[in-house]
């Protein structure tokens, strides 16, 4: 029984008290080789393959790495697709296929759809550990029919603000906060010196795709007069020292990306049961807080009208055109400013009738007295 047990746990564990790396691991020639693969009527490829020996049974996840000149040394000459497969049988999706493809193909876009070989490779390793990497032979697939395919383009998860507002230092550029629903929203408060300037990425990168005036021009609002122009060098200028509760839209043009850009007033409002009244869950003046004058400053509520609800807690946020009012909330947890963006219910935060909720937006801290 000792031994069974023994034998048992260590079937489960990685690395295996039998493990070996394995030497051979074929991938099967496709039934229909012979046969016109057309990616764009197809649903998928069905491969298979042997399992490598590791000496034992063992999790293993396989990939699929294609090429089109059977080149699978040299990088950008194949492509490894992005869904994996953790059974010897696969259905590898032909759309995946198709881009995979088209970001190989050398040919221009007016040659498609064309028919090419195609070479096929799958690489195994354990699912836990990752180790045992190893690749099988590569399968000749040589009448591939190839439709012209890319990706489909999103808008962006992510967004960063840089500028003089961090001294255009990438390491301390704005994270702007995406809305609830992650629709290509995004806002953030911040405080402009007068002149001051920016451009805003999806990356932190000199990459090229950063955005500038040119890339608003005639699709900004300027909805606090804050003086927006273009400075010498390209970038979105803000005449008007001030808070400005800054909002980039993006959306997809194309194969790229139109952005539109809205610097609103810094409304920043008290919601729910400690602003109290018949309005608790609407921004009005009643709920609104006052604005500093200075970049370090906080913005303070007005006094809470009442004790939290304990399952609503003391509530606040920006409102964004477009949007209710908790896809942009935030709240202020263990002296930390801490924004809902795209997760569920935030912690609750309680408070008693006659305190504020103060919150320094620059340093992103905050209390309640």
């Amino acid at each position: 029984m000792a031994l069974g047990l023994l034998t048992f746990a260590s079937c489960d564990d990685e690395p295996h008290a039998f493990y070996a790396d394995p030497t051979e691991f074929v991938l099967n020639t496709p039934a229909y080789v012979n046969g016109v693969y057309d990616l764009e009527n197809s649903k998928s490829m069905e491969l298979s393959c042997s399992q490598p020996d590791y000496g034992f049974t063992a999790a293993t996840t396989y990939s699929v790495q294609v090429s089109l000149n059977n080149n699978f040394t040299d990088e950008g000459s194949y492509a490894t697709l992005p869904s994996t497969y953790t059974k010897a049988k696969m259905s590898v999706a032909a759309d995946e296929l198709a881009e995979a493809l088209t970001a190989l193909s050398t040919a221009d876009p007016e040659a498609f759809p064309y028919n090419t070989p195609l070479y096929v490779r799958l690489k195994a390793q354990l699912t836990k550990s990752g180790k045992g990497e190893i690749y099988s032979n590569i399968v000749s697939i040589p009448n591939v029919r190839l439709y012209y395919a890319l990706p489909a383009v999103v808008p962006p998860t992510s967004l960063y603000l840089i500028g003089s507002h961090c001294n255009w230092e990438w390491d301390a550029a704005i994270s702007m906060i995406p809305t609830y629903d992650n629709n290509g929203t995004f806002w953030h408060l911040l405080y402009v010196d007068a002149g001051g300037s920016m451009k805003f990425n999806w990356e932190k990168d000199w990459n090229g795709n950063e955005v500038g005036f040119a890339g608003i021009d005639g699709h900004y609002s300027d909805n606090a007069g804050a003086g927006i122009g273009s400075t010498d060098d390209g970038n979105i200028r803000i005449t008007k020292a001030g808070w400005y509760l800054l909002v980039i839209r993006t959306a997809v043009a194309g194969r790229g990306y139109q952005f539109s850009l809205e610097v609103n007033k810094p409304n920043v409002y008290l919601f729910g049961s400690t602003k109290g009244g018949t309005n608790a869950w609407a921004a009005d003046d009643d709920g609104l807080f006052t604005v500093p004058d200075s970049k370090d400053g906080e913005f303070v509520s007005p006094a809470f009208a009442a004790d939290a609800d304990p399952e609503s807690g003391v509530r606040a946020c920006v409102i964004i055109d477009g949007e209710d009012w908790w896809h942009s909330e935030f709240m202020v947890i263990n002296g930390k400013l801490a924004y809902r963006a795209t997760g569920g219910d935030q912690e609750r935060i309680t408070g008693n009738a006659g305190q504020r909720l103060y919150i320094n937006f620059t340093n992103e801290t905050g209390h309640i007295n």
